[in-house]
């Protein structure tokens, strides 16, 4: 089958999925109707519970369901949301008083408590990879009366709002009597409210009437949440070019991540679409099973690191130089983890030498089991060029292509994948992303190097000597080799014209949208 048959084959069964759900309904909304949005996205998530993935797609749903005490706002600046205010911290930085909202309304009809969120967050700490990371920082979280929370802290414990903040792998506060493992009723206290699935179909959410908002004006992921929209249908389009002809078909109000040479289509549609640049959108990265299997050994990882040329793989990934940068440095410049430190191991593409060094560290010719998918179409065409970086320099690249709900949950067994492609946000917090600095995500990555240094980093409150600590980490991380940062990019995605009030952002969100009729 040819690729553009297998796009139109493709388009056809996106199409026929709907009709039963929402009738080819057109952009424009009919008189009387409900109001919704039909979103497609870039495939089916593995799951709905927040806490359970720390995948973008996940996330980017259930934020909408779902909410967290502390949030960001437009210039990435922790806000409350379901905190009342910023919490009261004692002077030794170990205890956390956060006062609750009043009147918050869960979706099952009452009013949110102090004994959800620690239930919230005890599930959080026990489920999620960050959560986990808090959880050896904590002490204890008890209830000072009905609407008050207290973290109780082993050591000062700078990340921690940032953590409790964070869409993925969220620290989602929910009604204690719907949590369970695996997660079945999703009762949250967000703008809407969980409807319907069905699997490679559509997830359905609809507007939650009783919704309690803030009063401040939005900014980013803070201030004022306003459900506008009846219905918001998230629909898995998992291959891009379906997302890109359903654009221009009409078919959806939005679609997530397309690729960048669909450009200049989207911009010469003749006004029925809006592209959408989100710049600084985040960085893709290679993370290495350091637990089990050949990339275990340090000094294959040091010697595959040497093979690759990062310029190359970002160019294959994005093409357009408005669209990536090649930069050694994990922080941009200007801000408070700006580092250098590490930078003369970064694309050095030198066959030559990795050859050298895989020898010296035992490598014989294992195959080395890349998981990647194709929904992402920068991680698979990255994934390309890496394969013959790394065949030049003597390894055996095999590339195990399947789709992301497979790859995410195939990335939790060590023993069936060596190297894996996903990318992440920029956040202006170090612990956030990648997982990999915590403890217990995919790769595994744990040395008594590592523990001191990020201990250090962790318990430092100072800002300036936070910034100077992360330059010792990211050293690290290039000796160590436990992820290697690929670039930065900024991400294309698509809306219609009929979509008013899209803020472009790292998880995309609607509440706050309106559809002109």
């Amino acid at each position: 089958m040819t690729s553009s048959s297998w796009d139109r084959r493709q388009l056809l069964l996106a199409t026929a999925s709907c009709v039963g759900w929402m009738g080819l309904a057109p952009v424009a909304q009919a008189q009387g109707a409900k109001s919704h949005l039909t979103l497609a996205m870039v495939g089916e998530p593995q799951t709905l519970d927040p806490m359970a993935s720390t995948a973008d797609l996940v996330g980017t749903i259930m934020q909408h369901v779902y909410e967290p005490l502390y949030t960001f706002d437009g210039k990435w600046r922790i806000a409350p949301m379901l905190a009342e205010a910023m919490p009261t911290v004692a002077a030794d930085g170990r205890k956390y008083t956060i006062p609750l909202r009043k009147g918050v309304q869960l979706h099952s009809g009452r009013e949110l408590a102090a004994d959800d969120v620690i239930a919230s967050l005890r599930r959080w700490m026990e489920t999620a990879p960050r959560g986990k990371a808090v959880a050896n920082e904590v002490e204890g979280i008890t209830a000072d009366g009905p609407l008050k929370v207290v973290i109780a802290l082993k050591n000062p414990y700078a990340p921690l709002l940032a953590q409790l903040a964070l869409p993925t792998g969220m620290a989602a506060i929910m009604a204690k009597e719907s949590i369970a493992t695996p997660l079945k009723d999703y009762v949250g206290t967000g703008p809407y409210r969980f409807k319907e699935r069905k699997p490679d179909q559509y997830i359905l959410l609809s507007k939650f009437e009783r919704y309690s908002a803030r009063s401040e004006s939005p900014s980013g992921y803070a201030g004022r949440r306003e459900a506008t929209i009846d219905e918001l249908r998230f629909v898995p389009v998992p291959n891009a070019n379906t997302r890109v002809e359903g654009m221009l078909a009409g078919q959806y109000h939005f679609a997530d991540l397309l690729p960048i040479e669909s450009l200049p289509r989207l911009e010469q549609a003749g006004g029925k679409v809006v592209p959408i640049r989100t710049a600084s959108f985040g960085f893709p990265y290679l993370v290495f099973n350091t637990k089990e299997g050949v990339m275990a050994n340090v000094g294959v990882r040091q010697a595959l690191s040497t093979a690759i040329g990062e310029g190359e793989m970002m160019a294959a990934g994005f093409g357009d130089t408005r669209f990536f940068q090649v930069l050694p440095n994990h922080f941009p410049e200007g801000t408070p983890f700006y580092s250098m430190a590490g930078g003369d191991r970064y694309n050095l593409r030198n066959a030559a030498k990795a050859k050298e060094l895989a020898e010296k560290a035992g490598y014989k010719g294992e195959p080395i089991r890349v998981l990647t998918s194709r929904q992402y179409d920068f991680h698979y065409n990255m994934a390309l060029v890496m394969a013959e970086q790394l065949k030049r320099a003597g390894f055996k690249p095999q590339l195990d292509v399947v789709d992301w709900a497979t790859l995410v949950q195939r990335r939790n067994d060590a023993k069936l994948w060596d190297m894996y492609v996903t990318h992440s946000g920029q956040f202006p917090e170090p612990m956030l992303s990648p997982p990999q600095l915590g403890n217990g995500a995919p790769g595994w990555w744990a040395t008594p190097a590592k523990e001191k240094l990020l201990a250090e980093f962790n318990h430092e409150v100072d800002p300036a000597r936070r910034g100077a600590l992360w330059g010792k980490v990211q050293q690290l991380v290039y000796e160590e080799v436990p992820y290697i940062v690929v670039g930065r990019f900024s991400s294309l995605s698509a809306r219609s014209p009929a979509v008013e009030g899209y803020s472009p952002t790292v998880w995309p969100f609607f509440w706050n949208v309106r559809v002109k009729a």
